[in-house]
């Protein structure tokens, strides 16, 4: 019988091993988690995410989620009788439609987002982009046509101050923030894209990593021709790439882009749609997803040379 024991465990110790290199090289870093997609909306999926964030903390990381709620707040103006507009990929966000997203992001998806953390410790706490000036964001008015276009109030971000979140994680917690903030220009709070708002806050916090998560494998190679997908590209091969790339990809890219130039070790675009996906891509040896990095420079040693996983090729 111990014999059997010893066979059936041997492969669970093969697993944390396997792991070991990546727990020594993230250990004490910022990762930035951005959560959407059909991640969101999936029971199953909802809880394997807080399993994978409170892992990540207890495994030395210091995880930061930053959440939107699109198909969430889509419902909810339906029940409010207010109609969902799009343009230029934006929802178009009335003072009415505002006040549904704001209740949606932080009273709905957050609370949710929390309490499942919560049930593995006492880890999770919530805010917003508006929580000590956290988020600050201007008015955006995209261009169509050739013309600057008003959509209300979704936000452009001008500045982040990261004090709350690192007063959070230096206390053992894991910020869950929503992507809402307020303007000092005329004190009104806009929505922000999420997918942005992960990326700055990376930036700022001088984090490891961005993981976000999505409803596609990665980035493909030749959508619709192929399924392919792309395992690493640097920022430079990113941006000839951008003008090509579907409407839902373009902030998700270029979130991972503007968080590299920012001076984060990497960006991952992952398939929310596979249980453990952000563990899968961290701790193993073949990663799930599309990696940016930035440029290599010319003069970088081989020891800066890295295979898409951060190990010296």
């Amino acid at each position: 019988m111990s014999t059997t024991r010893k066979h059936t465990a041997l492969p669970k110790a093969q697993i944390l091993i396997e792991a070991l290199p990546w727990l020594t090289r993230h250990n004490g870093k910022t990762v930035v988690i951005k959560f959407g997609g059909n991640a969101m909306i999936d029971d199953d999926l909802k809880a394997a995410f807080a399993q994978d964030v409170v892992f990540l903390h207890h495994a030395g990381l210091k995880p930061v989620v930053v959440h939107g709620g699109g198909p969430q707040i889509s419902a909810a103006l339906d029940q409010a009788g207010i109609v969902s507009e799009f343009k230029a990929g934006l929802r178009v966000t009335t003072e009415d439609a505002m006040d549904v997203v704001r209740m949606v992001l932080a009273g709905q998806v957050q609370r949710e987002l929390v309490g499942l953390l919560n049930q593995h410790g006492p880890l999770a706490v919530g805010l917003t982009g508006e929580d000590a000036h956290t988020i600050t964001a201007t008015k955006h008015q995209p261009e169509i046509d050739g013309e600057l276009v008003d959509i209300g109030r979704v936000g452009e971000i001008t500045a982040i101050d990261t004090g709350a979140i690192e007063a959070l994680l230096a206390d053992g917690r894991i910020p869950i923030v929503s992507s809402i903030a307020r303007s000092q220009d005329d004190g009104h709070v806009y929505n922000v894209n999420a997918d942005t708002a992960a990326a700055a806050l990376a930036a700022a916090l001088g984090a490891e990593t961005l993981m976000v998560l999505t409803d596609v494998e990665g980035l493909y190679e030749d959508w619709p021709n192929s399924d392919e997908v792309i395992s690493r590209l640097t920022a430079s091969q990113l941006e000839k790439l951008l003008p090509d790339l579907s409407a839902g990809m373009v902030p998700k890219m270029e979130g991972c882009l503007h968080a590299v130039r920012g001076g984060v070790t990497t960006a991952r675009v992952i398939d929310g749609r596979v249980q453990h996906s952000i563990l899968l891509e961290i701790f193993t040896d073949e990663g799930i997803g599309t990696m940016v990095v930035a440029d290599e420079k010319p003069d970088a040693t081989a020891a800066a040379t890295t295979d898409a996983q951060g190990e010296s090729s």
